[in-house]
């Protein structure tokens, strides 16, 4: 069983958000779940996305924020939650996800999938304590002192991102951190990357995003914070929507398309020094060793895909034929047997 969210606008509030779908204003409505109404906020969200036939949204109540996504694009439906559950399992820091029927002024909507939003609420549960947090939005975000298309200097280093929490000299210092690791080399920078950067949880992030091969995770799609106690960067994966064997628009493209390192100049910095590139294999060989194994994570895509099942039939707005949907278990676990084996290639050169 799945739970039903029956979101109710009201037809002035409905054409207003239907006017332009890329605006950021939200419009009000009322959520109805297990029995309760709850008054809510809620908008469009998402990038290409938003001019599909069915959109994800973003809404609004008692003080917490979530994203309830159409995962249109993604034939499983569970690229996404599977791909957080694996972050979880290595030691990184995500959003919890669920899936749920969404209904909208009494008409189904179909499946959606709702994660919780990386933010304040985000960090409490956890207890973290984050003294900043940007959302890397657009593939500026690469560690760059260039755009990466027009290889032009970027006019600010904090291009790409967008701040979420904290005061607004934490821009400054995240524009002096990209900076610095691009000016400086050798032992200064060691020293830099070292007091500046939690290098455990990157190189852990950056495993997880290797190991499900989203091409799209190293510059842009993740959130970095600024952990108060320590004063070192930390990150955050988000949108792991085209992982596991496809891209973000659901096409096939096989297990070789992400190299180990990926690709950021952050990363690069990092893997200039042998005892990084040490620590970073020991991390791989852990999790390919413990979680990246079809036996780990064959559970939890039956579970997730099992559940969803009998609902993604009556899904009618999806993009994907239902035998797509049945077959993509063994899809993805295809994709693990053969990712295994190119990143054991690839390790041998690290």
């Amino acid at each position: 069983m799945i739970p039903t969210r029956h979101i109710v606008i009201q037809d002035q509030q409905l054409r207003k958000l239907n006017e332009d779908v890329w605006s950021k204003q939200f419009v009000n409505g009322v959520l109805i779940s297990n029995g309760k109404s709850v008054p809510l906020k809620v908008r469009y969200r998402g990038g290409h996305t938003r001019e599909y036939m069915k959109k994800s949204y973003e809404i609004v109540y008692g003080g917490k924020t979530y994203h309830l996504n159409a995962e249109y694009d993604d034939p499983s439906m569970i690229r996404n939650a599977l791909s957080f559950r694996f972050f979880q399992r290595i030691g990184v820091p995500s959003p919890q996800t669920k899936h749920f029927e969404l209904k909208l002024n009494g008409e189904s909507l179909g499946v959606y999938l709702e994660l919780e939003a990386v933010d304040k609420n985000f960090f409490r549960k956890r207890k973290i304590s984050a003294q900043s947090l940007f959302y890397a939005v657009d593939d500026d975000a690469n560690f760059e002192l260039f755009h990466p298309e027009t290889k032009r200097n970027k006019k600010s280093l904090f291009e790409g991102y967008e701040q979420i929490m904290g005061l607004s000299t934490e821009r400054k210092e995240l524009s002096a951190f990209i900076s610095k690791i691009n000016k400086l080399s050798g032992k200064p920078l060691a020293q830099y990357l070292q007091t500046h950067l939690d290098i455990d949880n990157y190189l852990r992030w950056l495993a997880g995003a290797v190991f499900t091969g989203n091409f799209d995770g190293f510059d842009q799609n993740y959130a970095i914070y600024r952990h108060k106690p320590t004063k070192l960067y930390r990150i955050i994966p988000w949108d792991y929507e085209g992982t596991w064997g496809r891209n973000c628009y659901g096409k096939a493209c096989g297990s070789d398309l992400v190299r180990i390192k990926g690709y950021n100049a952050l990363t690069e910095k990092l893997m200039s020094f042998k005892s990084v590139r040490r620590r970073y294999k020991q991390i791989l060989a852990s999790i390919l060793r413990t979680s990246f194994t079809r036996k780990q994570i064959s559970p939890m895509i039956a579970h997730l895909h099992g559940t969803i099942a009998p609902y993604m039939l009556n899904d009618y707005n999806r993009k994907w034929p239902y035998t797509e949907f049945r077959g993509e278990p063994e899809f993805i676990m295809n994709y693990i047997k053969e990712r295994r084996e190119i990143i054991k290639q690839e390790m041998e050169k690290l």
